[in-house]
């Protein structure tokens, strides 16, 4: 099977040559770090880890539904933040996102992402198809 490029209405799409939001081989969708921003970084100014992290899930569900699958599906993420501290508050917002099991989670806490106002960023794998529904 070919690779394929999704695209989701919800989800700017990237500069052209630069990455791909989510990509698809043999049912596995694999999404991009995903992050809070939208078109103005400073619509992130004052939101906390929940609150980018409930916009970051919102992004991933609407890549992997428009890939033809599920939250359900989502066998992995990594979660990378500038403070490790604020771990529960991206957990928070992802029990708005996952139920039954969880997907297999790394955190990593980095020195800086993209923009200073950008506080988390949530990269994922998905199997389409095969979560429990």
């Amino acid at each position: 099977m070919a690779i394929h490029r999704v695209i989701s209405p919800a989800v700017a799409e990237p500069p052209p040559e630069r990455w791909s939001n989510c990509l698809v081989v043999d049912g596995v969708a694999y999404v991009s770090g995903m992050t809070a921003r939208g078109g103005d970084a400073k619509e992130l100014r004052g939101l906390d880890e929940y609150e980018q992290a409930k916009i970051i899930f919102g992004k991933i569900k609407s890549l992997v539904e428009a890939a033809g699958g599920a939250m359900a599906d989502v066998v992995k993420i990594t979660v990378f933040v500038t403070e490790i501290a604020n771990n529960t508050k991206v957990w928070a917002a992802r029990r708005e996102f996952f139920t039954g099991d969880f997907p297999a989670s790394t955190l990593v806490e980095v020195s800086a992402l993209a923009a200073p106002e950008i506080l988390v960023e949530i990269e994922a794998v998905a199997h389409l198809g095969k979560g429990k529904r």
